[in-house]
């Protein structure tokens, strides 16, 4: 079975001294219902991040050589710069993909990274959190969750918008040149997987 290397969110608990990695276990779920495996990626691991004497090697080059992923899950939760180390960590995954022309998906933050990084900039939305919208586009339809309250401001350099809200918010993208998609809803908070998230996942990191 193909591999997934998966981002994790970062739970902060000052009163233990504790940064947690965390992952929704129904991500998980919904990769295997897919039928890949998930690689959770430590945060962390980074240059910047471990800098400390021996210890400023890159890890996670380490890591990554080690398990040498099929594919990358860039997956939702914490805000776009309210993590440096995990901002550094998925940087690196995309920058990874890229080298080895892996197959991406990006989930809400996920995407939102993704077009950040090609040159987007983001902006408060209202309306969007906890409901559900109509998508309207090129091959993607039905209804999707929505849980964010940040917006893709417009199409990132070197992507094309896939379905937008019916208020016109951008939805889902497609590079135009490697197989990277963002979805901005939660394909594993559905109660039931929708069918059109697990065909469209299957396609994207087996056929590219």
């Amino acid at each position: 079975m193909k591999t997934v290397a998966v981002s994790q969110r970062i739970d902060h608990y000052p009163d233990r001294k504790e940064r947690r990695d965390a992952l929704d276990q129904k991500l998980s779920a919904f990769l295997t219902e897919c039928g890949f495996v998930p690689l959770p990626v430590p945060n962390g691991l980074t240059k910047e991040t471990a800098g400390q004497g021996a210890q400023s090697l890159n890890e996670l080059e380490n890591w990554l050589a080690t398990f040498n992923p099929n594919a990358v899950l860039l997956s939702g939760g914490n805000d776009v710069g309210s993590c440096p180390d995990r901002d550094r960590t998925e940087k690196e995954l995309i920058e990874f993909s890229a080298k080895k022309n892996l197959p991406v998906l990006g989930i809400c933050r996920g995407m939102q990274m993704m077009a950040t990084l090609a040159g987007s900039s983001l902006r408060k939305v209202t309306g969007h959190v906890r409901t559900r919208h109509v998508l309207e586009g090129e091959g993607i339809s039905g209804e999707a969750n929505s849980y964010h309250d940040m917006s893709v401001d417009s199409c990132p350099i070197g992507y094309h918008i896939l379905a937008r809200s019916e208020d016109g918010e951008i939805e889902a993208i497609r590079h135009d040149e490697y197989s990277w998609e963002g979805w901005m809803w939660h394909p594993e908070r559905e109660e039931r997987f929708d069918v059109r998230d697990v065909k469209r996942l299957r396609n994207l990191f087996c056929d590219g």
